[in-house]
Parts: C-alpha cells; sequence; structure tokens
C-alpha cells in the first residue's frame, strides 16, 4: 500500500456451520462501508466458499489463480455493496481447501500488492476448528464467533474458543448472538457461552451484540443482497448498524501491528507451523 496505515482485521468464525456466519460477514462489511469505512472481505471458507453466491456476484478470477500465478491480488478483486471490496475463495475445490505451507504463505504474500486505502479487512473464515481457521483467527486483530440458541452450536463454539484460547494462545473474543427473539434472548445465549468459558478458560469474552430472528433477512438472501442494503429499516439491519457502530468503536491497532503486513506475516508464520506440524 502507497501510504500504509493501521487496518482493523477481523475473524468472522463458528463452531459449527449454518450460524449464518457468511451473513454476518457481508452485513457488518456493507454497515461499515455505508460509514464511510473503507472495506475489504476475505472470503476465507477455502472449500466452501458463497460470499460470492450470496452477494450474487460473478467473479471470473478467484484465489486459485492467485496461487498458481495467473493473475494478481488485486485483479481478483471484485466490488460488492456500499465499495466493499471482495476477495472471492475458490467453491468446491479441495486442494483449496489444503493449502500447503508454501501456497498459503504465496497466497497471503500477494496482499502486499495492494493498493487500495481501507480500514477493515474481514476475513471470513470456514465453520470447526481446521488449520485454515486457526491460522487466520490467530493473524486478526480481534475474533468474532457467531453462534445460535442451539446445543449443537453453543457446545461448538465452546470447542473453537478453547483450542484458539489453550493451543494458540488467542486472548480476546466477541460474540455475536445470532436469529435471536429479542435483545434479551440474546444476552441470555452470550451468558451461556461466558458461564462455560469462564468457568474452563483464561480469556476475554465481549458481547458484539445481537442480530434478530427477521424476514427481511430471507428475503434479501433471495434477492441475493445484504439485508443492510436492502432493508435498512428492518430490524435486522438496524441491528448490523448498531454492530457496526461498536465495532468501529474497538481500538485500533498500533502501528507496530496494525498494518496488513503485519497480519500477512503471522498468518504465513501460523500457516507454516500448521504445515510443518502436519
Amino acid at each position: 500500500m502507497s501510504k500504509p496505515k493501521p487496518v482493523k482485521v477481523i475473524a468472522v468464525t463458528s463452531g459449527k456451520g449454518g450460524v449464518g456466519k457468511t451473513n454476518v460477514s457481508v452485513n457488518l462489511g456493507t454497515a461499515l462501508g455505508r460509514m464511510g469505512k473503507g472495506v475489504m472481505l476475505l472470503d476465507a471458507d477455502l472449500g466452501l466458499a458463497n460470499v460470492d453466491v450470496m452477494l450474487g456476484l460473478s467473479p471470473k478470477l478467484n484465489l486459485s489463480h492467485v496461487l498458481d500465478g495467473s493473475a494478481g491480488l488485486e485483479e481478483v478483486l471484485v466490488d460488492g455493496p456500499e465499495g466493499m471490496h471482495i476477495i472471492p475463495a475458490s467453491s468446491g475445490m479441495q486442494r483449496m481447501a489444503e493449502l500447503s505451507s508454501a501456497e498459503h504463505a504465496g497466497l497471503i504474500r500477494s496482499f502486499s500488492e495492494l493498493s487500495h486505502d481501507i480500514d477493515y479487512l474481514i476475513v471470513d473464515t470456514a465453520a470447526g476448528i481446521s488449520d485454515s481457521v486457526m491460522s487466520f483467527a490467530r493473524a486478526s486483530r480481534e475474533v468474532i464467533v457467531v453462534a445460535v440458541d442451539e446445543p449443537s452450536s453453543i457446545t461448538d463454539a465452546y470447542a473453537l474458543i478453547k483450542v484458539l484460547n489453550r493451543d494458540h494462545g488467542v486472548q480476546r473474543f466477541n460474540m455475536v448472538a445470532n436469529r435471536v427473539s429479542s435483545a434479551q434472548h440474546g444476552q441470555s445465549l452470550f451468558d451461556k457461552l461466558t458461564r462455560v468459558t469462564g468457568k474452563f478458560l483464561d480469556l476475554t469474552m465481549d458481547y458484539a451484540g445481537a442480530i434478530p430472528e427477521d424476514e427481511a433477512i430471507r428475503k434479501a438472501i433471495q434477492r441475493q443482497k445484504t439485508v443492510v442494503e436492502a432493508y435498512p429499516g428492518s430490524p435486522a439491519g438496524k441491528a448490523f448498524e448498531q454492530l457496526a457502530r461498536r465495532v468501529d468503536k474497538w481500538p485500533m491497532p498500533s502501528a507496530a501491528e496494525g498494518y496488513l503486513e503485519f497480519f500477512v506475516e503471522r498468518l504465513i508464520q501460523y500457516g507454516s507451523n500448521a504445515g510443518e506440524a502436519v
């Protein structure tokens, strides 16, 4: 980047699939864009990428082309809502889900080519506790864990948090309660998770907010738009805008650790370590 500045890197993840993680990622990015922030979203679910499908995009290039050297990262970018830049992954390619340490490093090193002026990099990871999820989450400044009020979601969210905390040293987490019936329901879901994490783990868990169950989300998905873009006045649209305002108040990383290059270096390091462990 020609004039590097600290960038808030946020990994959005979940213990299990189907809890609305990608929906949170794209709507958070859209809401931040509406606030005038420069946003880039990396679809880091390298095996089952669906950001482009959710937003009705038809990228001609994706991360596999960066890997094989046929395109640079700048060429891969596609435009999303509210000026958000999307880095599409390659859906359904098993090789993309099992990158070698060298490929992983080469992919992330290509971030140094980017010239866009961004304030946020949102990393939409896969669900679960794969090496890829661990690498992206560890390298990010903040981690948002998305959960719904189902026993399997809470159990798997705890398992994800435990692995990141005990095995990889992540100390700070933020939780988004999705598909809740009320603000009290969201707080109750957060309390359920923190009762377990507080008892068995040494970490900080903050409540980032709740997204209500809302028919507008289903309608927006059918239109291949974010609910913030299609129905900004809906309960869910307002909730995502509130989430974005809360996220924007998170401390800006210091110059020593906030540049994209720092994220790149950490990701190369952690990806290489994962490769060596395998």
